[in-house]
């Protein structure tokens, strides 16, 4: 485990900077499925991370911070600042196989970042589109990349798959094939290309990181003979007292992930630019627990889990961790939506008022943060397509839930980690008592009202209580609805199939050159029924 150095270096008077002040070194680690309770510093007495601990117990556990419920709309929130809504991808994730993704005419978080003299880096997980190069990390804005593009695969031979059954290996150094990763852990391979960066890093010019693990998302499917769930024995035998072996499984990835944050935290204090950097975590959205997914997290005792509105699919565990907060080793329950972090770090990157802010959902919360001051975010609208979605509006939620939305009507319940009797509750969010003369939250019918700082754990359901609010909580969130961008998505196709590319995933479409936006399909095609778009896929006129 590292250590906090002694003494801290006061490089910044304020973070009003100036051309000529040094600016501080930024690293976003993002990890992939983590759960409410499966990390020690929010109680899990399971699963010890000692390294993530240090960096909370000396930094600002965000308490009171949210993430989309789905993965490609909270990475594509983070690069730029915007809502998934206003960029079209409030719908599903990006199959390999589907040619959309965020889009060319949006900027993202290294371009601005390149403007103001940063080396920008991305190692990990893109699951942004690449069905054209134009999408990939080096045409957005990154100096280097080594990662994969799909939204999940193979821990060691890093081959994925897609929904017509297409199979092809996705590993990179830059924008080409590396097939000397197969055989290695994805997880060890991400840490140790973090640490020779920061290693060879020119002190200098200060250091942008993107760092999205693989961790701790499931991997393929066992119809494909894969094991989902994939660990070093190493790392799970630290955990002889989980019987389960799907959690035990689970408990080792996580493990594996602790130690990539302890390794790269080290690097960084080697070449003597720790105390003049910034570091941020987060999980893109809840846990996938009780086997959805193929996975094992637990959000205990929040309701729900990933790819559902309630809590446990968007509360998300998050810390920010720099010498450089004034006020530091707290807990923060200021609320917080994964869209701040964009103009939060063009803040102390002393970007002022040279890009658009107006454009942006997210808001600078260094203030908040380093001074412990109060949220100007009063109101963060989760989402809201086909029907489905849910608005935070201080203290309260509403849910809502239309017909297709599938996983939050299927996955309401609360999950407890397997190999565990739970007693005792997380030590970060006590649940309210169950109030059983209030009626309960029956969805088909009607939206749903819970206040999540009194009822975290959303037992009761307020809504016949409270008409006015609901009532004005949905136009809240349907004004958004109407003048955000159409769903971005596209039926998949035949031609991206790796049997085509080498059995490899690669860009598989040419958008024309000087294009500013470019889309694959139009996007009324986007809300036909599903069994329509399979049925058209096929005979789209390119």
């Amino acid at each position: 485990m590292w250590s906090a150095p002694s003494h801290v270096l006061v490089l910044l008077v304020t973070l009003g900077l100036t051309a000529a002040e040094k600016k501080p070194n930024i690293v976003v680690i993002l990890a992939d499925d983590l759960g409410w309770n499966d990390v020690s510093f929010h109680g899990s007495p399971q699963i010890n991370t000692p390294n993530i601990d240090k960096l909370v117990h000396d930094g600002i556990f965000l308490n009171n911070y949210y993430v989309s419920p789905i993965c490609t709309p909270t990475r594509g929130a983070l690069m730029t600042g915007r809502h998934p809504m206003q960029l079209g991808l409030q719908r599903s994730v990006i199959l390999g196989d589907a040619p959309w993704g965020l889009g060319i005419n949006e900027t993202i978080l290294p371009q601005y970042l390149s403007e103001l003299g940063y080396a920008s880096h991305a190692v990990g997980k893109w699951h942004l589109g690449f069905f054209a190069k134009e999408l990939t990390p080096l045409y957005r804005g990154f100096d280097s990349y080594y990662g994969y593009y799909l939204g999940a695969e193979d821990y060691i031979d890093h081959t994925g798959w897609a929904q017509q059954g297409f199979w092809g290996f996705d590993f990179r150094d830059g924008v080409d094939l590396d097939r000397s990763a197969n055989g290695s852990y994805s997880t060890e391979l991400f840490a140790a290309r973090a640490e020779k960066i920061i290693h060879n890093h020119d002190t200098n010019q200060p250091l942008f990181m993107y760092l999205p693990f693989q961790a701790v998302h499931s991997g393929n499917p066992p119809s494909t003979g894969a094991n989902p769930l994939e660990a070093p024995k190493k790392y799970t035998d630290r955990f002889p007292h989980i019987t389960d072996p799907n959690r035990k499984l689970f408990a080792g990835m996580v493990a594996a992930l602790d130690d990539a944050v302890g390794n790269v935290t080290a690097a960084l204090e080697r070449r003597g630019i720790l105390d003049n950097t910034i570091i941020i975590f987060s999980t893109d959205n809840g846990g996938p627990a009780n086997g959805f997914d193929m996975n094992h997290a637990c959000n205990w005792p929040l309701r729900g889990l990933k790819a559902t509105y309630w809590e446990g699919g968007m509360r998300a565990t998050g810390f920010i961790w720099s010498p450089l907060l004034k006020k530091s080793k707290r807990v923060s329950n200021q609320l917080i939506h994964v869209t701040d972090w964009l103009p939060t770090i063009m803040h102390v990157a002393g970007a002022n008022d040279t890009y658009n802010k107006t454009e942006l959902y997210g808001m600078n919360m260094w203030e908040v943060l380093s001074n412990d001051t109060p949220s100007p975010r009063d109101e963060i609208i989760h989402n809201y397509d086909k029907a489905s979605g849910a608005i935070r509006m201080g203290d309260y939620k509403v849910i809502a839930i239309g017909p297709e939305a599938s996983y939050t009507k299927s996955y309401g319940g609360w999950y407890k980690p397997e190999s565990m009797n739970v007693t005792t509750l997380d030590l970060t969010v006590k649940c309210a008592e169950r109030n059983e003369s209030l009626i309960a939250c029956n969805h088909t019918t009607s939206p749903c009202l819970f206040n999540v700082i009194e009822d975290p754990c959303e037992f009761n359901n307020i809504a016949e209580e409270n008409p006015q609010l609901l009532k004005s909580m949905m136009k809240k969130m349907l004004d958004f609805a109407q003048v955000s961008q159409a769903p971005r998505n596209c039926p998949t196709e035949k031609r991206s199939a790796p049997v085509y590319h080498g059995r490899a995933w690669v860009p598989w479409i040419e958008i024309p050159e000087g294009a500013k936006e470019f889309r694959a399909c139009k996007p009324y095609m986007a809300d036909l029924a599903e069994e329509q778009v399979y049925q058209i896929r096929d005979n789209i006129n390119f």
